[in-house]
């Protein structure tokens, strides 16, 4: 056999191994890929779900606090203020509640001299975040009204319940809940000028209880950065493996050559 034969033998036999070497680590990696980004996409349906729940609580809450308020609705406000304000005092995520009257407030327990009045976007809107509230300069303010109640009950909380609702969910996906044309989400609210990013597996629902919206999804970019971070702890545990699979296909190949050679060699 020529050396030429022989070299390129021993180039095919390398590229053998090392191809074979490389298709546990390349399977690895696409096996990898595909679980996140299974995890990611079942993940964000879940959160999306779970946030509502979370939050009908805290609406839950509200909606309470107004039913319990609800038979002082129509008495004088000098009568009725006291047990209001024990009522609102009673539970600290209560902000305030506020007696109505044909759909304008004419008491309510927080002491000012500041008339603080929500006023409803539209009629069938039973909640929605204020953000001009005269007491909450700069704030979110949820509100909350009864809507079989006139004379009726308003009851409101700070948009910080919602957003320690919405730290809860600390794996990189951004929640925004949306009321009407206004919405919320952990950082800020829509009266930042940019949205946060949820272009990567965006997903949706409605609360049946409240009729808010939430809207899920991860920012620009985080799946590629969590299948960075994933191949960097995967790749040393794939690369010993293609490099016992490429140490046992050597071996076969040695193996081979030798019986080979035996086997062509002119017997004495």
């Amino acid at each position: 056999m020529s050396k030429f034969t022989h070299a390129g033998r021993s180039l095919l036999e390398m590229l053998l191994i090392l191809t074979i070497s490389l298709v546990p680590m390349a399977s690895g990696l696409l096996v990898m890929i595909y679980q996140l980004e299974r995890k990611l996409e079942e993940n964000a349906q879940v959160s999306v779900q779970e946030a509502i729940f979370a939050i009908d609580r805290v609406l839950d809450n509200l909606q309470s606090a107004a039913s319990n308020a609800l038979p002082l609705a129509g008495q004088p406000c000098s009568e009725a203020a006291q047990p209001l304000e024990v009522l609102a005092a009673g539970d600290p995520r209560i902000r305030s509640l506020i007696l109505t009257r044909n759909g304008q407030s004419y008491c309510s327990s927080i002491e000012t001299t500041i008339t603080d009045s929500p006023t409803f976007y539209s009629p069938r809107a039973l909640v929605q975040l204020n953000f001009d509230s005269p007491i909450t300069p700069n704030g979110v303010v949820v509100e909350l009204r009864l809507a079989y109640a006139n004379p009726g009950v308003i009851a409101t909380a700070y948009g910080i319940e919602l957003r320690n609702e919405l730290r809860g969910f600390q794996d990189g996906m951004v929640l925004v809940l949306e009321f009407g044309k206004k919405y919320i989400w952990e950082m800020g609210d829509s009266r930042d000028p940019q949205e946060p990013s949820q272009s990567e597996f965006f997903r949706s629902a409605t609360s049946s209880k409240h009729g808010y919206t939430v809207r899920g999804g991860y920012p620009e970019g985080f799946t590629a950065s969590e299948i960075r971070q994933s191949m960097l702890q995967i790749l040393p545990s794939l690369a010993l493996v293609g490099l016992l699979t490429g140490a046992i296909t050597y071996w076969v190949i040695f193996r081979a050559r030798n019986k080979g050679r035996q086997a062509t060699s002119p017997r004495r």
